[in-house]
């Protein structure tokens, strides 16, 4: 004979057990189900809000560098200010460097501060840290002594870090105004050693060789 009545006795058996099975463990189910649900849902939240955080920080630093090129200094700074204090971390780097710019074009000692406060933030990266040296010694490189310049651009010159071409320059030029042609002569072969060093730094060197009457190697 067929099995119809084991089939059914089956059937019975297996909804018993999953009777069983739902009465045990269906409440938890459900609460596992809701934490997957939920949680996707706070997920997508949370990249809608920071999406929408991005655009709003990125409107903000378009208008700021708008006012920079209107020359209205002030309010730049001070919306560079704002976008630096509230706006998602990559935008508050970003907007600690245009407020940093802006104010050296009126106001190098100030600007050198906020340069300093980039240059020892490690959550900066190491690259935008040395940067903040590179530019804060640029605003210094007219009137900050060769030594104290050294200090802070020197380590900088290694040959694995970014902006070693520029720090070698503004070493050479604060040690010839300084009246340093030993320390000048240093750098300048240094800078012409360097087979990666950019051609405009390389045209500069040269005019800086023939005001020192150095002859580099290389």
């Amino acid at each position: 004979m067929s099995d119809p009545i084991f089939a059914e006795i089956d059937e019975e058996i297996r909804r018993e057990r999953l009777k069983q099975l739902w009465d045990r463990y269906g409440a938890h189910a459900i609460a596992v189900a809701l934490v997957i649900v939920l949680g996707m849902g706070g997920w997508r939240g949370y990249q809608w809000w920071e999406a929408r955080q991005a655009a709003e920080a990125g409107a903000a630093f378009e208008a700021a560098t708008t006012l920079v090129e209107q020359d209205k200094h002030a309010e730049a700074e001070a919306a560079f200010a704002k976008i630096a204090a509230d706006a998602p971390f990559g935008y508050r780097i970003l907007a600690r460097f245009g407020e940093a710019a802006s104010l050296g074009q009126r106001d190098p000692q100030a600007a050198v501060k906020i340069y300093d406060m980039i240059a020892i933030d490690s959550s900066a990266g190491p690259v935008l840290q040395d940067l903040a040296n590179v530019r804060a010694g640029m605003l210094l490189a007219d009137t900050e002594p060769y030594d104290s310049l050294r200090a802070r651009l020197e380590p900088l010159t290694s040959a694995d870090r970014a902006f070693r071409h520029t720090a070698r320059e503004l070493l050479a030029f604060a040690a010839w105004r300084g009246n340093n042609s030993e320390a000048a002569k240093q750098w300048i072969e240094m800078i012409v050693a360097d087979a990666e060093t950019p051609a405009s730094t390389r045209n500069r060197i040269d005019m800086l060789t023939a005001l020192t009457g150095t002859h580099a190697k290389g």
